[in-house]
């Protein structure tokens, strides 16, 4: 069985970004099936070199990390809502 990842989406200018909240990568595209679609790219890539040096560090992120995701670009109180979800990659 593929592990699972679950994924934030977050919209940011013009471009959507999603977040791996167990490894803290992320991919950014024009639409949330883009942005999820290269975060996949990216989780792939960290893999194989997590396969060849497994001493590369790597964990969820972190709650301030999450925030931080969150109230980029904020100025006032958050109003947006968020979508999670759970992918296997």
């Amino acid at each position: 069985m593929e592990p699972s990842y679950t994924l934030l989406f977050r919209r940011s200018a013009r471009q959507w970004v999603a977040l791996c909240l167990e490894n803290g990568l992320v991919g950014q595209g024009e639409t949330k099936e883009r942005a999820a679609a290269r975060l996949h790219e990216a989780i792939a890539s960290f893999d194989g070199a997590l396969e060849e040096q497994p001493d590369i560090y790597h964990a969820p992120i972190s709650v301030k990390e999450l925030h931080e995701f969150l109230t980029f670009e904020q100025a006032q109180p958050l109003t947006t809502s968020y979508e999670l979800r759970a992918v296997y990659a």
